[in-house]
C-alpha cells in the first residue's frame, strides 16, 4: 500500500507533485511513509522536473507530524534509527535542486510543519493551521523547526511559537510573513499550480542557481557572500539558456529554455 503519490503536472509536464495520502491519521508519517517520501525526492533530484509541489490528498490535514502511536512501540535504538530516517527525508527535500512549494490546507503540525519549512515556498488556504507543539510533549522540533522558522518570521516570534507550542491560523501566519500566497481552500491547487508555472517558465539552471545562492548566502559575511554569489552567477553564463534568453529578448518572443 502506498501512502505517497507522485506524478507530473503542469502545461509541459515539468512540475513534479508529491501528494501525502494517509488521511485516517491526518497524514502522520510512519517509517514506511517516510521511506516513500525519501525515495520520491531522490527520483525527482535526478529528473528534469523544474518545480516540486508537496500537498495532501485531503483538505483536513496537510500533515500532523510523526506517527506517535508507532513511535510508542519502538525501543530506544529503534526510535533513534527512525529519527535518522526522518532527518534524511527532511534533508533530501530541502536539498532538492528544484524549487519546492508546500501546498497547505488543514493541519500542518509538528513534523508536518517541518516538512513545510523545508520547502522553499508556502501556499496556504485560509483554513490551514500551523504549529510546533513539541514542547507540550516533552520534546522539541527535530526536523529543522527551530532552525528554519526564524528565517521566515524573525527570531523573537519564532521563539514564541516554539516555546508556547501554540497553534497559528493561516491569517496570523500570513501576517507574520510565513506565507507566499494565501487563498481560499477551493482555489488552493490552482493558485499553487499557477505559482509553480511562473517559476517553471524560467531557465531551470538560472532558477536553481538562485535557490542555491539565496540559501548559501543567507547570514554569510558580506565579503564572502559577494564572492560566492559570483560563483553561482558564473554557472549561468556558459549555458545555452543564457544565449536563448538574450536572443528571445532581442527578437521580442517567448524564450524556449531547455535546461542546458
Amino acid at each position: 500500500m502506498s501512502f505517497v503519490h507522485f506524478s507530473r503536472t503542469g502545461v509541459d509536464g515539468n512540475i513534479a507533485e508529491i501528494v501525502l495520502d494517509r488521511p485516517k491519521v491526518r497524514n502522520a508519517f510512519h517509517t514506511e511513509m517516510a521511506k516513500e517520501i525519501l525515495e520520491i525526492c531522490r527520483q525527482i533530484a535526478k529528473s528534469d522536473a523544474r518545480v516540486v509541489l508537496l500537498s495532501s490528498s485531503n483538505s483536513k490535514a496537510f500533515c500532523s507530524g510523526a506517527d506517535l502511536k508507532e513511535r510508542n512501540q519502538l525501543k530506544e535504538d529503534e526510535w533513534r534509527a527512525q529519527h535518522a530516517l526522518f532527518e534524511e527525508m527532511y534533508d533530501q527535500l530541502a536539498d532538492l535542486k528544484q524549487p519546492t512549494i508546500a501546498v497547505v490546507d488543514g493541519y500542518a503540525l509538528a513534523g508536518g510543519f517541518e516538512l513545510v519549512l523545508n520547502c522553499d515556498f508556502i501556499v496556504a488556504a485560509k483554513t490551514a493551521t500551523f504549529g510546533l507543539p513539541e514542547v507540550t510533549r516533552g520534546i522539541m522540533p527535530g526536523g529543522g523547526g527551530s532552525r528554519l522558522l526564524s528565517k521566515r518570521i524573525g527570531l523573537h516570534l519564532a521563539k514564541e511559537w516554539l516555546c508556547t507550542g501554540c497553534f497559528v491560523t493561516a491569517e496570523e501566519a500570513n501576517r507574520a510573513g510565513l506565507l507566499n500566497r494565501l487563498t481560499r481552500s477551493e482555489n488552493l491547487q490552482q493558485q499553487a499550480l499557477e505559482f509553480a508555472e511562473s517559476i517553471a517558465a524560467n531557465a531551470p539552471l538560472a532558477v536553481q542557481s538562485c535557490k542555491t545562492s539565496a540559501d548559501e548566502l543567507f547570514g554569510m559575511p558580506v565579503l564572502e557572500a559577494r564572492k560566492q554569489e559570483l560563483v553561482h552567477y558564473n554557472v549561468c553564463i556558459d549555458t545555452e539558456d543564457r544565449i536563448e534568453g538574450v536572443q528571445a529578448f532581442v527578437e521580442k518572443r517567448k524564450p524556449r529554455f531547455v535546461g542546458k
